[in-house]
């Protein structure tokens, strides 16, 4: 009986170290994210030492994109809103375009603000050339961007990514249809 008692207070202690390895998160990644500093919507330096302490979402979007790049940004829109609502502070919302040589600072504040986002905190980053962003994107949140060599249009994935405060992607989501808004809330406060 003290045995069977022991074991389970033992596999209990194990559930629970496990769970805070992962900081909560179910199917949690930690792919750490290098270093950078890029262009902001602004025109000013903005990277990941701008976001230390912060949990963030990111996604990777470009303005001149003919479909799911508006919903993408819609549905990130509405989760900002969310963060607010639920008034979680230290959430930043990172925007990277997949398209620089087209996506002035200029250009990202005015797609911004035809979804009417609060830049308080979010930021869309260029002011880096096709090949470093699909470099980064790859070795960084192991995500697919390609500028074809004909065409406007830049392939790319569609997931939004969860940062932790010391800059580790730890998970993914659907950004476009079926976004779990509230698993991505409920892992941002996990995260805090």
């Amino acid at each position: 009986m003290k045995k069977n008692i022991l074991f389970i207070i033992f596999a209990v202690l194990i559930v629970f170290v496990a769970g805070c390895g992962n900081g909560g998160l179910k199917d949690a990644k930690n792919y750490p994210i290098e270093d950078f500093s890029f262009t902001n919507h602004e025109g000013e330096a903005f990277g990941k030492k701008d976001l230390k302490g912060k949990v963030w979402v990111a996604d990777f979007v470009f303005t001149n994109c003919a479909d799911v790049c508006p919903p993408m940004t819609a549905n990130m829109a509405k989760l900002q809103d969310m963060i607010k609502e639920e008034g979680l502070e230290d959430v930043e919302i990172v925007s990277f375009s997949v398209d620089p040589s087209v996506d002035s600072p200029e250009i990202l504040t005015e797609y911004g603000k035809k979804f009417n986002i609060d830049f308080a905190n979010w930021s869309f980053l260029t002011g880096y050339t096709q090949e470093e962003i699909e470099k980064f994107a790859l070795e960084n949140f192991k995500t697919l961007v390609k500028k074809p060599e004909t065409g406007d249009q830049v392939i790319h994935g569609t997931d939004f990514y969860l940062v932790d405060q010391d800059g580790n992607m730890r998970k993914y989501y659907t950004g476009l249809k079926e976004v779990p808004f509230e698993q991505i809330i409920e892992d941002i406060k996990a995260l805090q």
